[in-house]
């Protein structure tokens, strides 16, 4: 294959082509010539992928949710995934979250997000961008993602809010100037809140007509990006929208090194004798694979989570009884009658 067809969809949340571009230009990037288009949707690239128009397609994965029926029609599948680079959201206010004031207001229009915001913090005035509007009976249209921030900026600086949750990618494209406050996976001391990302989260899919040749395929994938497709995957997939809404998840390669600060910092003694033998030596040098899941309710007060650490050599294994035991954990909240499961 002399040039190679390669397409892009993007949403703003996950600018494809301009990753695939910075991809392209870097020393990572395939010796072959690659001829680069830029598409709109879904539909049409599945055509000129089933022609042979089109070589790959490089798409936001949670565009491909609830459609891959729609892909495996059009004799396509995903070939890899590429690692997420900025899948975070940010809070953008003079404070941090601990120091906002009581009954500060902060926008944002994921409901995860705001689950984490009230779990994090009480006491906050934690609002959707069409529930603010309809409160403060004002009329407002957005054409896009950009200008609805950009709305969201001018409030703040009039302090009419006190902040707002932007996602990471979109603030670099929006002229803001105010503090900005990563929400994080990982919490700086044990207990602190900790910051779960949407499902699909900047994830990128590669995909191909079946068959396509894998020496090809795999000089645009990435180790990771594949092990955080495949696991988020076989876990969100057979979830409708609604569901999705409300699932915080993570899964990333490790260094066991790397996990071993960690949880010395957080006195994590069962992670630390998880990877050790009995006589305290180590018993892998593999990457690991880790994987956490939770769901929040709507008031943020109690939370359904998971947490599992696997050498990659066995994390296909482990995600099979890893989705097991979450589907025991939510069967017996449902027992329970923990109702918010299903909110």
């Amino acid at each position: 294959m002399t040039r190679i067809q390669f397409g892009t969809l993007s949403i703003p949340s996950c600018p494809v082509d301009l990753y695939m571009e910075k991809f392209f230009d870097s020393e990572e990037a395939p010796e072959q010539e690659i001829d680069v288009k830029n598409y709109d949707t879904l539909t049409q690239t599945l055509k000129e992928l089933e022609s042979g128009e089109l070589d790959l397609l490089a798409m936001p994965a949670e565009l491909l949710h609830g459609k891959q029926l729609q892909m495996y029609n059009a004799n396509c599948e995903v070939l890899g995934a590429r690692t997420p680079r900025t899948p975070n959201m940010i809070l953008v206010s003079e404070n941090k979250l601990q120091y906002q004031p009581k009954s500060a207001i902060i926008l944002s229009d994921s409901k995860l997000v705001r689950r984490q915001l009230r779990r994090a913090r009480k006491g906050l005035r934690v609002l959707s961008t069409k529930a603010f509007i309809e409160i403060n009976e004002r009329e407002e249209k957005f054409e896009d993602e950009l200008e609805k921030y950009s709305w969201m900026e001018k409030l703040r600086l009039s302090e009419e809010i006190d902040g707002y949750i932007i996602p990471r990618v979109i603030y670099s494209e929006v002229d803001i100037n105010g503090r900005r406050h990563s929400l994080l996976p990982d919490p700086h001391n044990l207990g602190d809140s900790h910051y779960l990302a949407h499902p699909y989260s900047d994830l990128v899919v590669i995909i191909g007509r079946k068959n396509f040749p894998k020496s090809i395929s795999e000089l645009f994938t990435e180790t990771e990006g594949d092990t955080i497709w495949k696991i988020q995957d076989y876990f969100l997939s057979s979830m409708d929208e609604k569901q999705l809404q409300t699932i915080g998840v993570l899964v990333r390669h490790r260094k066991l090194s790397t996990l071993m600060i960690q949880a010395e910092k957080h006195r994590d003694l069962t992670m630390e004798q998880s990877f050790h033998d009995l006589e305290g030596e180590v018993i892998t040098n593999e990457i690991l694979v880790e994987f956490k899941i939770e769901k929040i309710s709507s008031d943020g007060k109690r939370t359904i989570s998971l947490h599992r650490v696997v050498p990659y050599s066995k994390h296909e294994i482990a995600m099979v009884a890893t989705k097991k035991d979450w589907m025991k954990f939510l069967e017996r909240a449902e027992m329970n009658e923990i109702k918010f499961i299903n909110d």
